[in-house]
């Protein structure tokens, strides 16, 4: 199961995907959640951890498709909210490929990196601004190391996510995103996990996989070069180099 969050105006699933669906799903019955606020899903208050709203929203979707235990994919939020389903109910989740992601409702702390980071303070900028495209490609640009990938189509595709679902921001703005640390608890995260992360990912910096590795024991770290927060996307056939092994293995 692949998940999706990512800043406002919101990445989709599919987006996020849709340059290593087909090479999975030759593999693996694939599929694609957007959480709520985001993408195709329905806008949502909550008043707690965004990451426990999520979790139960992909448990719901398992329930809904008859699905015990899954393989659990995540960049960004979406990583996190596999962090949480882990910890959750391990029993439903049989590997674990996390990247670009803290471990923990509200983030982790940061030693080397400034916080909070360029793309951190670019989304905020975006979530509590009307939208304009100037901001979202400033945004965008921030999340990849090459500027070229952001377009002035994929730009627009955005700012008419954030115009066509006000409902969207208007529910993330109405809600109390409550921190939570799961720190303590990554130990007992043993399910295979592999995390790949962008060396150059402005939004979050690698220091938070190096975190990830030193807390699940059962971990391994791919870092790619030449690559920034979205690395299905920029650096696609590195990224299923070091992913659909992983997930083959017996």
């Amino acid at each position: 199961m692949s998940q999706a969050f990512g800043p406002l105006p919101g990445t989709t699933a599919w987006l996020t995907y849709s340059r290593i669906l087909p090479t999975l799903a030759k593999h693996f019955r694939c599929i694609l959640i957007d959480h709520p606020n985001f993408g195709r899903s329905s806008p949502r208050v909550f008043h707690e951890p965004f990451h426990d709203v999520c979790a139960r929203n992909a448990f719901a979707v398992m329930d809904e498709l008859g699905i015990e235990q899954a393989s659990h994919l995540g960049v960004s939020m979406g990583a996190t909210v596999a962090i949480d389903m882990a910890l959750a109910r391990p029993d439903r989740v049989d590997k674990l490929v996390l990247g670009s992601c803290h471990a923990s409702s509200g983030g982790d702390p940061y030693t080397l990196s400034p916080f909070p980071s360029e793309g951190m303070r670019l989304w905020f900028e975006c979530q509590t601004s009307n939208p304009d495209r100037r901001n979202i490609h400033r945004l965008l640009t921030s999340m990849v190391y090459d500027p070229a990938i952001i377009t002035d189509d994929l730009v627009e595709k955005m700012f008419r996510l954030r115009v066509d679902e006000p409902a969207h921001a208007e529910a993330m703005n109405a809600s109390t995103p409550t921190p939570h640390s799961n720190l303590a608890d990554l130990h007992r995260i043993e399910a295979p996990t592999l995390i790949v992360h962008g060396r150059h990912d402005r939004l979050v910096p690698i220091e938070q996989a190096l975190l990830l590795t030193g807390y699940i024991e059962s971990a391994d770290l791919v870092a790619l070069n030449r690559c920034g927060h979205w690395a299905p996307v920029e650096r696609p056939d590195a990224y299923l180099a070091a992913v659909l092994p992983f997930l083959l293995a017996s």
